[in-house]
């Protein structure tokens, strides 16, 4: 079993920055794959990023639209993974999740990759 708590989430100007951060608590944390999601009401569920254990490969991957913006990390001696998102944009607006799925294989970017979910952090970019 993992729990993942959220959190960071703020409003923030366009072009700023905010990092979102995922405490879990639970066995083995760097066996586990963790990945960002977000979601607009009414809008379906979509992959921000993604990265592996270190007893997969530890990669990483992206949305194509947050490349070069934002950067996934983890700390396993801390059991929290973050998500650095530098020039936002009003398109960043969403509930953002953190997921994990213990498993050695490279990270997946869909929501059926992972059973341990967050209660989700609102991020607001918007002047």
């Amino acid at each position: 079993q993992l729990q993942l708590v959220e959190s960071g989430g703020d409003l923030v100007q366009p072009g700023g920055a905010l990092r979102l951060s995922c405490a879990a608590s639970g066995l083995f944390f760097r066996l586990h794959n963790i990945a960002w999601f977000r979601q607009a009401p009414g809008k379906e569920l979509q992959a921000v990023s993604c990265i592996s254990s270190y007893g997969g490969s530890g990669s990483t991957n992206y949305k194509d639209s947050v490349k070069g913006r934002f950067t996934i990390s983890r700390d396993n001696a801390k059991n929290t993974g973050y998500l650095q998102m530098n020039d936002q944009k009003p398109e960043d607006t969403d509930v953002y999740y953190c997921a994990g799925v213990r498993t050695g294989l490279d990270c997946s970017m869909r929501r059926s990759g992972y059973n341990y979910w967050g209660q989700g952090t609102q991020v607001t970019v918007s002047s």
